[in-house]
Formats: structure tokens, C-alpha cells, sequence
């Protein structure tokens, strides 16, 4: 009788011995990343890890997100593992800014029809993303759901945990006129803007996952699916010379940066300091986007933005340096109500 209702359940879309391969794989992986806080056994209903010893008065800082329709870019390319060190290095990105050290990750994958390897790709990613923060990957959830989405087709979200002292934390509450912006280099498109993007590539240019993007010396599935960069290591170590940090997503550098901002200050970005990497002058002229929806949808290469006095600059540029990353001072803050404003047009 089990082996019937099996055999039903697969023909309805779920194959439980696929699931099963899938989840010893996942759980060797999950294993591979745990860490002095972590407690608990791998693969039980939820995932335990202790908080660091020495903390005073401890906030949790948490957050949820996902790679949005960049996974339809690693479907067409038959990449698996980028998106999942995306999602990690994306989350990690969105604690820091409060200072937040990272202690834990947990992943969602809901899908249709995925192959065990393909399932194992993304972990692979998440779980190597979570080895470079030195952080547990708890736990997590993979879901076949035939008929919610089409066979082959998966998304991916993630929950992180992390940790801070209540009075180092970040909030931009600091920053006062006269403070610098200064501007941390993004890879590429991080993970937002896809949607717009693989319009403009795929349907106007129509350019296929593999040909070359001209302008950028990579084929389109690599210019796309450059991995999302972490600021941890430039970051973390000047954490408290710094009055604010934006992490620069969805929204672009006016959505983002604009909500550090006390209500007195204003952020004047002159967009003269930098040249867009070639992706986002291609993207502009392909697809005839203006200027400023541009600033709106896409980082134009800026990843992360800091706000600090301007006798910090030397020491945070520095330890940006160290990790390879690229800085600029690309603006001031100014008295004036609370908004991002560009010095030119």
C-alpha cells in the first residue's frame, strides 16, 4: 500500500525518492558549515545556535530576501550554485549596515521537477557563502510544488541571524551635515534589476545566454550572473568610525540611502566621482532608459555607501584596500530635509 501511494505521489509530481537522495546531500552540506555556536542536531525541525559569549546586552538583527528573477538567468545558463552564494552574501550585506556579525542562515527552495543535483548546487552555494561569513546554516526547507511551478522552474529565498551589541548598533542616527558619502564598488547587478535587465538583453538586444556582451569582454551568463558582493570583510573592521551605512538593492542609491538619513540632512551625491561599469551604459542605451529611472532600478555600480566624518576616510578606504574593494567619496550630506539628491543631472 506505501509503495502504491509512492508511486501516486510521483505521478502527481513529487518523487519522494529524489527527495530523500536530495536531503542526505543537503545534509552533508548543511554539516560542512557548522560552527563553535552551533547546538542541536543536523536535520532536526528547527535549528539552534548559541549567541556569542561576552555580549553585554544582545539584539538579534534578522532579515529575509531572496535573488528575485535572477534565478531564471542561472536556469537559462544551467547554473545553480551562484544564486545560492548570492542570497548569503545579499543578507549578510543587509546586517551589516547595522553592524550585525552574522551566526546563522536558514534557505528556502520551492520548485518542480529539480534534480538532485541541482538541488545540491544551490545548497552548495548558500552553504559556501555561509563558510566565507563563518556562519552555521541551521536548517532550511526544499519544497516540490507541481502546479504552483513549472517543471524545472525553483525559487530561493533565506532568513539571517545575526548578532550586535545594543549600543554599537548602527542606525545612522549620527550622521550630521559635513559627513562624507563614500562609495564601495558592486560586481555587477548584485540581485536586483533583472527584470529589466533580461528584457533589455534578451529581448531587444536578442542576445542568447551565451554570446558575448560586447563592451564588457564577457559572454551575457557571466556579465549577469557575477556573483553579489559581501562587504563584510572591508567593512567590519572600521565598523565604529562610521555614522551610517546603505546597503544600495532594489531602489537604487536614492531608495536605499535615504533611509540612514536623520530628518535634517540631506544627501547630495555627485555622480561625476564615478564611471558606470560598461554593463550599466549598455543596459542604458539598449533599452533607451533614462537617466533617472536608472538611479531607480539599478546600484550603477555602487554596492554600499558609508557615511563618516571626514577625518575616518583615510583608515575606511584602507580597509576596503585590504579586501580588494574599490572606494570613492562621491558626495556630502548637507542640512536640508530628508531626501538623496544628485549634484548634477
Amino acid at each position: 500500500m506505501i509503495a502504491h501511494e509512492a508511486r501516486e505521489y510521483a505521478a502527481a509530481g513529487v518523487d519522494l525518492d529524489t527527495a530523500e537522495t536530495a536531503k542526505a546531500r543537503i545534509g552533508q552540506l548543511v554539516a560542512g558549515t557548522r560552527t563553535a555556536l552551533s547546538t542541536g542536531a543536523v536535520g532536526a525541525f528547527g535549528g539552534m545556535v548559541r549567541l556569542p559569549a561576552g555580549l553585554q546586552r544582545p539584539v538579534l538583527v534578522l532579515s529575509t530576501d531572496g535573488v528575485g528573477t535572477k534565478v531564471l538567468v542561472a536556469l537559462e545558463a544551467g547554473r545553480f550554485d551562484t544564486v545560492g552564494e548570492d542570497l548569503v552574501n545579499h543578507s549578510v550585506n543587509d546586517i551589516l549596515v547595522h553592524g550585525a556579525t552574522p551566526i546563522a542562515f536558514l534557505d528556502y527552495i520551492a520548485g518542480s521537477g529539480l534534480e538532485v543535483e541541482q538541488v545540491a548546487g544551490l545548497v552548495e552555494g548558500i552553504a559556501r557563502g555561509c563558510r566565507n561569513h563563518e556562519m552555521a546554516l541551521a536548517g532550511g526547507e526544499t519544497a516540490q510544488m507541481p502546479g504552483l511551478y513549472r517543471t524545472g522552474t525553483y525559487d530561493l529565498a533565506g532568513t539571517i541571524v545575526g548578532v550586535v551589541e545594543e549600543d554599537r548598533a548602527l542606525h545612522g542616527d549620527s550622521i550630521a551635515p559635513g559627513d562624507l558619502l563614500l562609495g564601495y564598488a558592486s560586481t555587477g547587478l548584485h540581485t536586483n534589476g533583472y527584470t529589466l535587465a533580461r528584457r533589455v538583453i534578451f529581448e531587444r538586444m536578442k542576445l542568447g545566454i551565451g554570446d558575448e556582451l560586447k563592451g564588457t569582454g564577457r559572454a551575457v551568463a557571466d556579465a549577469l550572473l557575477a556573483v553579489h558582493r559581501s562587504y563584510s570583510r572591508a567593512v567590519t573592521p572600521i565598523l565604529s568610525r562610521l555614522h551610517g551605512l546603505a546597503h544600495i538593492t532594489g531602489g537604487g542609491i536614492p531608495g536605499n540611502l535615504v533611509r540612514i538619513l536623520p530628518q535634517n540632512c540631506t544627501a547630495v551625491v555627485d555622480p561625476g566621482t564615478w564611471e558606470w561599469p560598461p554593463l550599466f551604459s549598455i543596459l542604458q542605451q539598449a533599452g533607451q532608459i533614462s537617466t533617472q529611472e536608472m538611479r531607480d532600478v539599478f546600484n550603477l555600480g555602487v554596492g554600499l555607501v558609508a557615511v563618516l566624518p571626514p577625518e575616518a576616510v583615510s583608515a575606511v578606504q584602507a580597509a576596503a584596500t585590504e579586501d580588494g574593494v574599490t572606494t570613492w567619496v562621491m558626495g556630502e550630506i548637507q542640512r536640508d530635509s530628508r531626501t538623496v539628491r544628485f549634484a548634477r543631472p
